[in-house]
C-alpha cells in the first residue's frame, strides 16, 4: 500500500532540505559519490558488490566521526529494495526496537518485504537493549547496520558482533578532505557553488588540518566561513585564514608536516626528553596535538626514544611507549592525549643512558666483515647427525654452573676481548654494571 505525499509534505521536506547543514545536504548519493575509504568501498570489494547487488547482510561500520559511516548506511538506502528504517541509539530505547520489529515482521509477513535497521551510535544501547536485538537479527526478520566510534569487539556484546560483518573506517586523508571541500565549491545545486566564493591556500590548509580526518567539521567551517563573509567591491566573499580560524574556533600554528616546522617541533620535543624537562615535553607535545599531528606518529618517536636515550637504564620505558602506541591506537583523540603524555612524561623523568647505540659499532664491524663464522661449540646441535660433525662440541652448559654462568668465548674468532657494551652507571644499568664485574 503506498502512502500518499500531500503537497504540503512536499513543500516541508523541500523547505527541510534547503535549510538543512552542508555536510547534510552534501551526503553522496551513491558509491561514486563516497570520498576515501577505498579499502572497503573500492571497485571489486566486498562491501561494495554487496550494495551493488543488494544483499546487504548484518554489518558494524566503525570509525572516527566524520569518516563516512552514516553517508554508507544513507547509500545503502538509497541502492536497496528492502525497508530501510533508522534508529538513534542516544534517542531510542527498547519500546522502539519493539515497534520496528512488529512493522517488520507484518512487512516480512504480508509483502515478503525485508527490513534493514540502521542504528546510529550502536555502542550507546545498553547491554539489555542489544540483547533485545538479536533474536530479530539471528531469525532474518532485521538486518544490522550500526555504526560506531568505539571498538565493537568492546563495546557491542559477542553474539551481535559475530552475527555481524565489521569493515573499519580509517579518518579521511587531507587530500580526501581537500577533495571533498573542492566539490563543495562546485556543486551549485547542493553546495556553494552559487556564490562567489575564494577560499586562501593558508585558509584550507587550516580547515582541512584541523579537521583531523572528520568531513563534517570541515564543512561545517566552511560553510560557517562562507555565510559569514562580506562580499568585497568586486562581490567575491574571501575566506582568508583570519576568518578560517574563527569559523573552526582554533588559531592556525605554523606547522606544516612536511616542513622545517614539523622537524623542529618533534626535534625540541626529544631533545627535551632527552634532557629530562618534562614541562617543555609537555608543551612540544601540547603543540603538535594541537597542530593535529598524527598520534601514531608521537608514538612512534616515543618508542623510539625510550630504546636510544633511557635505554638500559629504565627498560620499563620501552615497554611503556610501546603500550602508549598499542593505547592511542585502541582509543583515539582526544583522549590519546592523556595517555601521549603519560608516556612522554614517564619518558622525560627516566634515567638515562644512550649505550644501546652499541648496535651501530657492531653493525660496523659486521660491514667491514670483521670476524669469521659461527665458533663450532655455538653452532646448533639439535638435529640428527650435528654431533659428527662436530655441532656444538664444547659448548658448555651455564646453568650447569654456579651462579648460572661459565667462562667461555661468545664471539667469532679473532674477536676475543672485544667490547661494545659498556654499561653506565644509571638506573638499573648500575646493577647490571655490578653483574657483569662480578
Amino acid at each position: 500500500m503506498m502512502e500518499s505525499v500531500s503537497i504540503f509534505d512536499q513543500h516541508r521536506d523541500q523547505k527541510r532540505s534547503e535549510n538543512a547543514p552542508l555536510a547534510d545536504r552534501m551526503r553522496p548519493r551513491s558509491l561514486d559519490e563516497v570520498v576515501g575509504q577505498e579499502h572497503i568501498i573500492g571497485e571489486g570489494r566486498l562491501l561494495r558488490r554487496a550494495i551493488e547487488a543488494d544483499r546487504v547482510a548484518s554489518l558494524i561500520l566503525y570509525g572516527p566521526p566524520g569518516s563516512g559511516k552514516s553517508t554508507i548506511a544513507a547509500v545503502v538506502a538509497r541502492s536497496t529494495q528492502s525497508h530501510f528504517v533508522k534508529l538513534n541509539a542516544v534517542m531510542s530505547g527498547v519500546k522502539d526496537i519493539r515497534r520496528v520489529v512488529g512493522e517488520a515482521e507484518e512487512r516480512l509477513g504480508m509483502y515478503g518485504e525485508q527490513t534493514i535497521l540502521f542504528i546510529d551510535e550502536v555502542h550507546r544501547f545498553n547491554k539489555a537493549q542489544q540483547d533485545a536485538l538479536l533474536p530479530f537479527v539471528e531469525n532474518g526478520t532485521l538486518t544490522l547496520i550500526g555504526a560506531t566510534t568505539e571498538n565493537p569487539y568492546f563495546e557491542v556484546i559477542p553474539p551481535l558482533v559475530s552475527r555481524s560483518r565489521i569493515f573499519e573506517l580509517n579518518a579521511l586523508s587531507e587530500a580526501d578532505l581537500r577533495e571533498i571541500v573542492r566539490r563543495v565549491l562546485e556543486d551549485e545545486e547542493r553546495g556553494l557553488g552559487t556564490m562567489d566564493l575564494a577560499v586562501d591556500e593558508q585558509a584550507m590548509d587550516h580547515i582541512v588540518g584541523v579537521s583531523a580526518g572528520d568531513a563534517r567539521t570541515a564543512l561545517n567551517a566552511l560553510e560557517l566561513a562562507a555565510l559569514t563573509t562580506r562580499p568585497d567591491d568586486q562581490g567575491v566573499r574571501r575566506v582568508t585564514l583570519e576568518v578560517a580560524e574563527e569559523s573552526i574556533q582554533k588559531r592556525a600554528l605554523q606547522y606544516d608536516r612536511g616542513g622545517d616546522a614539523h622537524y623542529d617541533t618533534i626535534s625540541a620535543f626529544i631533545k627535551s626528553m632527552r634532557g629530562s624537562d618534562p614541562d617543555a615535553t609537555l608543551y612540544w607535545l601540547a603543540r603538535m596535538i594541537y597542530a593535529g599531528e598524527e598520534p601514531r606518529f608521537i608514538a612512534r618517536r616515543l618508542m623510539v626514544h625510550a630504546a636510544e636515550d633511557v635505554g638500559m637504564a629504565d627498560p620499563r620505558a620501552l615497554q611503556v611507549a610501546a603500550a602508549c602506541a598499542q593505547a592511542v591506537e585502541r582509543v583515539g583523540m582526544p583522549e590519546g592525549r592523556i595517555i601521549l603524555a603519560e608516556a612522554a612524561l614517564y619518558i622525560a623523568t627516566a634515567p638515562k643512558s644512550n649505550t644501546s647505540l652499541a648496535i651501530d659499532r657492531a653493525l660496523e664491524d659486521v660491514r667491514r666483515g670483521k670476524g669469521r663464522g659461527v665458533p663450532p661449540h655455538l653452532k646448533d646441535a639439535s638435529y640428527s647427525g650435528a654431533s659428527e660433525l662436530g655441532r656444538g662440541e664444547g659448548y658448555r652448559y651455564p646453568h650447569d654452573h654456579e651462579g648460572h654462568w661459565v667462562q667461555q668465548h661468545y664471539l667469532p674468532e679473532g674477536m676475543e676481548g672485544t667490547r661494545y657494551y659498556e654499561p653506565s652507571d644509571q638506573g638499573y644499568e648500575r646493577r647490571i654494571s655490578e653483574r657483569l664485574r662480578r
